[in-house]
């Protein structure tokens, strides 16, 4: 009876496994080949602005949403926001151009 039992529960995990494995999280598979090349140019952005103390919090912000719609395969939102986060961080980057409004 125990054997039986401990069978069934065994057989039941691995059936709950399998399914589990079978049904993971979306990739950016879904995505069209714009979308994934705004959210490539948008992470790059990004990067170039947080290492020049230039991120505006909208660009991180944006890139964050396009980054969770990919995993979700929306291209439209993907294209949408990474494009915003781009926007933004090209626009933090320009504004370290800008004259010092600093009195001196």
């Amino acid at each position: 009876m125990r054997k039986q039992l401990a069978s069934a529960a065994l057989a039941s995990l691995l059936a709950l496994f399998l399914s589990a494995c079978a049904g993971g999280p979306a990739t950016e598979a879904g995505l069209t080949d714009e979308a994934k090349a705004a959210l490539a140019q948008a992470e790059k952005d990004v990067k170039d602005a947080k290492a020049n103390f230039a991120l505006w919090t909208t660009a991180d912000k944006a890139l964050k949403t396009a980054q969770e719609a990919a995993k979700k395969g929306d291209s439209e939102t993907v294209t949408k926001q990474a494009k915003l986060a781009s926007d933004h961080a090209k626009m933090g980057l320009a504004q370290t151009k800008y004259p010092s409004t600093e009195i001196k």
